[in-house]
């Protein structure tokens, strides 16, 4: 988050609608503080991935993309382990 350039509130605002966003697109049930979290974390993983690929995601826009990518994986890996 450090990189993206936004703070810690912007952070969970992003987070809450990019995973909202994910829920809505992976036809999912969490609830707003699975949302956020899967935003945040989501947001982490999908930069931690997508730099491994040389590609930099930066500002609002940049986070919010990479938290509904690393959300919607998180949704389809957990779907996976219940199953």
């Amino acid at each position: 988050m450090e990189n993206a350039g936004i703070g810690w509130i912007a952070a969970i605002i992003i987070g809450g609608i990019a995973g909202w966003l994910a829920e809505r697109f992976m036809k999912s049930d969490m609830g707003v503080l699975m949302n956020i979290v899967l935003g945040i974390v989501g947001a982490f993983v999908a930069n931690l991935i997508l730099s491994l690929v040389g590609v930099s995601l930066g500002g609002w826009l940049g986070y919010m993309i990479a938290g509904f990518i690393g959300a919607c994986i998180l949704i389809a890996v957990a779907r996976a382990i219940r199953r």
